[in-house]
């Protein structure tokens, strides 16, 4: 892998963003992370962050530590990603519908209110945010990207997973990347266009 280049996972909440950050790990892309936010119920294989990525803008120093490596960032802190670094981003994509299901059983758990926005309200909230991300990133001058459906990696991984490898120009293990698919962990499955 190219030890200059910051490999970023991104994408809407609940997208596959933890899964992906696995799937680069096992491929052979080392994450940047530091175990703070443990696994839990929704997410039993933990979520691979790390907790300094959230003082952005402030606190970009860290950046030079996530050369060669993968670290996942929260959609709205892409537009603070300096420039004058080459990053790779793999922003995850997801049926909205699935989105707010897995969201409202988050907060459920967590004991808040779901109800305080309507359905309609969340989808049209997330498929505005995500047109702005997708802005976001294409504007960047330092980001290549690549969209990935978590829907298709769990129904056909393994030309999804092709194309990631392709991406990253052929070098991931493809045979790790694929032992990451958790069929039991596809919880909110939905049949159902966006």
């Amino acid at each position: 892998m190219d030890e200059e280049t910051i490999t970023i996972v991104s994408g809407l909440p609940r997208s596959g963003t933890s899964m992906m950050m696995e799937m680069l790990e096992k491929g052979g892309i080392e994450p940047l992370t530091d175990k703070v936010r443990g696994p839990d119920e929704d997410n039993p294989k933990g979520y691979y962050e790390y907790e300094r990525v959230k003082e952005l803008p402030e606190d970009t120093e860290w950046l030079e530590k996530a050369k060669g490596k993968s670290v996942k960032v929260l959609g709205e802190l892409i537009k603070h990603i300096p420039e004058g670094y080459d990053y790779k981003v793999v922003f995850m994509e997801r049926n909205l519908e699935e989105i707010i299901e897995s969201q409202t059983k988050m907060l459920k758990r967590k004991g808040e209110d779901p109800d305080d926005i309507s359905e309609k309200e969340l989808r049209d909230t997330f498929k505005e945010y995500r047109k702005i991300l997708k802005q976001q990133i294409s504007s960047h001058l330092g980001m290549e990207v690549i969209y990935v459906s978590y829907n298709d990696i769990m129904s056909h991984p393994e030309p999804v997973i092709e194309s990631i490898s392709a991406f990253f120009d052929g070098e991931l293990n493809t045979t790790e990347m694929l032992s990451v698919i958790d069929e039991d962990l596809y919880r909110n499955r939905l049949e159902m266009e966006e």
